[in-house]
């Protein structure tokens, strides 16, 4: 019910803010754009999706060598699918992902390994790529005044967000799952569903240390493709003010993508980010001098990019498991 509300203020929200700026100066700025422009504007996030599969294939190790690139990065597609439009914290698709890549041959145990390791990495590419976000944003805004405040509270909110993550990675090294499982029964808690499955739990640690200690290269490359990744977030915000005819500038659009993927982050409990991600970008677009028809413009744009890239996911999962399997799967979780 609480998941129905917030979708409801969402478009609420949305509707609301497209409302204020107009609904007609928004389409005179759309329709200048033309099918060629929107096109471009997906080249951006098809390079991200490519090289984050790569970053994720790297985690899989000698399991994925069996497996294509294509593969994997239709996986990874179908995954990302249930990530963007569940309020799950954006790790709802992840088991989907070992569950589809285990009927390419890749054992269930070194699937799911790799996907707690790839998200790692992503998470620590994240928290890179929204820092010089940040610095940037200092930079070019100031340190004064209101955005220099904003800045200030993004700042505090990825360095607890960078102390989290530290923590997760050292959880692993001690055994994510063994932990959770002693955790559990110590406050006299004991799940069966976890109970009967002790042993692949421990064997699933034991492969995702071993990646720590033995794969610390590959560890790095992957870490270093997610950051390329991340910044392809950056190209994007380039292309799309530089089609709506605004002065589009490299280290604006580093700033702007990083704090846009912050925004979106934290406001993962509602689904899709609905109002919530549209007029932070909103906002955020301002702040850096932009007009307001020029910021909802870009945060609907961004909004398309999303549509296209759901379709082609839902696409992608029917390609690589049946729907029947899909939904079984997700009512285990």
């Amino acid at each position: 019910m609480l998941r129905v509300i917030l979708l409801l203020v969402g478009f609420l929200t949305l509707g609301l803010i497209v409302w204020h700026i107009g609904p007609g100066n928004i389409y005179d700025a759309a329709t200048r754009l033309g099918p060629v422009a929107l096109c471009v504007i997906l080249i951006p996030s098809l390079v991200m999706y490519a090289v984050e599969a790569y970053g994720w294939k790297i985690t899989l190790g000698p399991a994925g060598q069996s497996v294509s690139f294509l593969r994997v990065l239709a996986v990874r597609t179908a995954g990302e699918v249930v990530n963007m439009t569940t309020p799950t914290a954006y790790v709802g698709g992840e088991p989907l992902k070992a569950y589809l890549l285990q009927k390419s041959g890749v054992p269930l145990v070194e699937g799911l390994a790799s996907v707690v390791i790839a998200k790692t990495t992503m998470t620590i590419a994240q928290v890179l790529f929204i820092l010089l976000g940040i610095a940037l944003g200092f930079w070019i805004l100031g340190a004064q005044g209101s955005s220099g405040q904003i800045v200030a509270a993004g700042l505090l909110s990825i360095g607890l967000l960078a102390f989290g993550t530290m923590a997760f990675v050292f959880v692993q090294r001690r055994g994510l799952f063994t932990w959770t499982l002693e955790t559990l029964r110590k406050f006299g808690m004991r799940i069966g569903f976890l109970e009967a499955r002790e042993d692949k739990l421990r064997a699933l640690d034991q492969t995702i240390l071993n990646f720590y200690t033995r794969h610390q290269g590959a560890f790095y490359a992957s870490t270093g493709l997610y950051f390329l990744g991340w910044l392809a977030e950056a190209l994007e915000v380039f292309v799309i003010i530089y089609y709506l005819g605004g002065p589009a500038d490299v280290w604006s659009a580093i700033s702007i993508g990083a704090l846009s993927v912050f925004i979106k982050g934290g406001t993962f409990f509602i689904p899709g980010s609905l109002g919530a991600q549209d007029g932070g970008n909103l906002l955020l677009l301002q702040a850096f001098g932009y007009s307001d028809v020029t910021g909802i413009t870009f945060a609907l744009l961004r909004r398309f990019r999303e549509l296209v890239w759901i379709g082609i996911g839902l696409g992608c999962l029917a390609l690589t498991g049946n729907q029947s399997d899909v939904a079984q799967k997700g009512s285990l979780q």
